[in-house]
C-alpha cells in the first residue's frame, strides 16, 4: 500500500492539476488537505486584515466545491483552520504518508511555510510543481528567470514566437476507495474572525467560488452570449458582469488554470470566430504570467518601497488622506466611485484600479505599498504577483517604461461620459 497527500494551496481544482495527477498515478490511496492558515486572517503591518470578508467567502465556496469534486475521485479533503507546518507533519505520522504533492510557490512567506513543514516531516518525499502559468517556466525562451526582461512587450513577443503552451493534464481516474472517514469541517466567516454580509445588488461580480463555477462562467461568457467576441471593445467598462470575462478571481485561487482558459479560447476561435478580442484575452493571460516572472526574478523587491527599480521617490504617510481615499471622500468623484465599489463588493474594474492607484501614488504621493495592502485585503481576485506588480507599475517603481500618470478627469470623461458609473456609486 502506498499513501500520498495532495496539499492544496492556490490550486483549488481537480482538472489540469499536475500535483494531483502525479499523486494519483503513484499512489493507490490519497488524501487531500487544505489549511485556512490563521496568519492569512490577521492584520498586516499597515493595519489591514490580509484576507477580508469578500475573498474569504469566495474561498470558502471554492473549498466546498473542491471537496465535492475530490469526493467523486474517492479522495477525502481534510480541512483545518491551522498552520500547514503544524498539521501536515501530524497527518503524515497519523496516516503513514510517504509523499506530499503541492504547487510550487516562491514568495517568502510561502517558502518559509514549506521549509518549516519539511523540517518537521522526517524522510517523507516532497514533490512540487509549477502549475499557475500559461507559459511553463521550463519553456520560456530564457536560460534563467534573471533574464526576464523589464518590458512586457519584449517578454510577450519572445514567448509568442518561441514558446508553446503545454497540453492540458487529464483529470485523474477515481481511486478504488477512500481509506479514511472525513469529519473535518470547513470554517465559516465567523470562524475566521470576519463578519457575514449581504451581496450588494450593484456588484459587477455576483459570482460564487469554485471549479465548476469557473467553468459555468466560461460557458456563459464564451459560448452562450459570445461576449468574448467583443471583449477588446468592452474590457474598459465599469458597470455589470458582462464588460469583461471576470475570470480573475477563479484564476487567483486556482479554481481554473490559465491553460484551460487558453485552450477554450483556441476552441472558440476555431468554432465561432478569431478576432482581436479573442487574442486580447490571451494577451491578458500573458500579462498575468509576466508579473509572476517579475516576482520570480526580483523576489522581495516587489514588496519594497523602492520597487524593482530601486527608485528613491518622495513618499508620504498621511492617515487623513488614507481615510478619505478608502471611504471615497477625495476631490475626484471618479476615484471616489471606484473606492466605494471595492469597499462594498470586493471588486473593481481594471480601469478603476489604474486610476485609484495613480491618484494615490502619483497625485497624493502616498506610500504605494499601503494602497497595495488595502487591495490585498479587499479584492476577491487578489493575486500576490499581479497585485504588487501592478501597483509597482502604476506607482513609478516597476515595469512601466513610460512612467505614466493618469489624468483622472480625462479618464472619467472618456470611460464614464454620462456619469452612469459615478451616479451608481455616489448617489445610491
Amino acid at each position: 500500500m502506498s499513501r500520498g497527500m495532495v496539499w492544496f494551496r492556490n490550486d483549488l481544482r481537480t482538472t489540469d492539476h499536475e500535483a494531483l495527477k502525479r499523486a494519483s498515478i503513484h499512489h493507490n490511496e490519497l488524501i487531500g488537505l487544505y489549511c485556512f492558515d490563521p496568519r492569512h486572517f490577521i492584520k498586516d503591518k499597515f493595519g489591514f486584515i490580509k484576507t477580508g470578508k469578500f475573498r474569504a467567502k469566495f474561498l470558502i465556496e471554492t473549498v466546498k466545491e473542491l471537496k465535492q469534486n475530490l469526493q467523486k475521485l474517492n479522495i477525502p479533503l481534510l480541512v483545518y483552520l491551522k498552520e500547514p507546518e503544524i498539521i501536515i507533519p501530524d497527518l503524515i505520522f497519523k496516516y503513514t504518508i510517504d509523499s506530499v504533492y503541492f504547487q510550487k510557490e516562491w514568495t517568502q512567506q510561502e517558502k518559509e511555510v514549506e521549509e518549516g513543514l519539511k523540517l518537521k516531516s522526517g524522510k517523507v518525499k516532497f514533490h512540487s510543481y509549477y502549475q499557475q502559468f500559461l507559459y511553463h517556466p521550463e519553456d520560456i525562451p530564457y536560460d534563467s528567470f534573471q533574464e526576464t526582461p523589464r518590458i512586457f512587450t519584449e517578454f510577450r513577443k519572445a514567448c509568442e514566437i518561441k514558446t508553446e503552451v503545454k497540453n492540458l493534464i487529464e483529470s485523474p481516474n477515481p481511486l478504488s476507495d477512500s481509506f479514511i472517514s472525513n469529519n473535518t469541517q470547513i470554517p465559516n466567516l465567523k470562524d475566521l474572525g470576519l463578519e457575514e454580509f449581504q451581496e450588494d445588488p450593484r456588484s459587477a461580480f455576483p459570482f460564487q467560488g469554485g471549479e465548476d463555477q469557473a467553468k459555468k462562467r466560461i460557458e456563459s461568457y464564451f459560448w452562450e452570449t459570445q461576449n468574448l467576441s467583443k471583449y477588446k471593445g468592452t474590457r474598459n467598462g465599469l458597470i455589470g458582469e458582462e464588460y469583461s470575462s471576470k475570470l480573475s478571481a477563479w484564476l487567483a485561487n486556482g479554481s481554473i488554470s490559465p491553460r484551460q482558459i487558453y485552450y477554450e479560447v483556441i476552441k472558440y476561435e476555431k468554432e465561432i470566430e478569431s478576432n482581436q478580442s479573442t487574442y486580447w484575452l490571451i494577451f491578458e493571460l500573458i500579462w498575468r504570467d509576466f508579473f509572476k516572472y517579475v516576482s520570480l526574478k526580483h523576489g522581495n523587491k516587489i514588496f519594497q518601497l523602492r520597487g524593482i527599480l530601486n527608485n528613491d521617490l518622495e513618499w508620504h504617510r498621511d492617515d487623513q488622506k488614507l481615510k478619505e481615499w478608502i471611504s471615497g471622500n477625495t476631490s475626484e468623484d471618479f476615484v471616489n466611485a471606484n473606492m466605494k465599489e471595492i469597499a462594498a463588493t470586493g471588486f473593481m474594474s481594471n480601469r478603476g484600479r489604474q486610476n485609484v492607484n495613480s491618484y494615490w501614488a502619483k497625485e497624493l504621493k502616498q506610500d504605494w505599498r499601503i494602497g497595495a495592502a488595502y487591495f490585498e485585503s479587499q479584492l476577491i481576485d487578489y493575486d500576490v504577483h499581479n497585485n504588487w506588480g501592478n501597483w509597482m507599475y502604476n506607482s513609478g517603481v516597476g515595469n512601466d517604461p513610460r512612467d505614466r500618470k493618469f489624468n483622472i478627469k480625462s479618464q472619467a470623461e472618456r470611460y464614464d461620459p454620462n456619469n452612469e458609473y459615478q451616479d451608481l456609486w455616489l448617489k445610491n
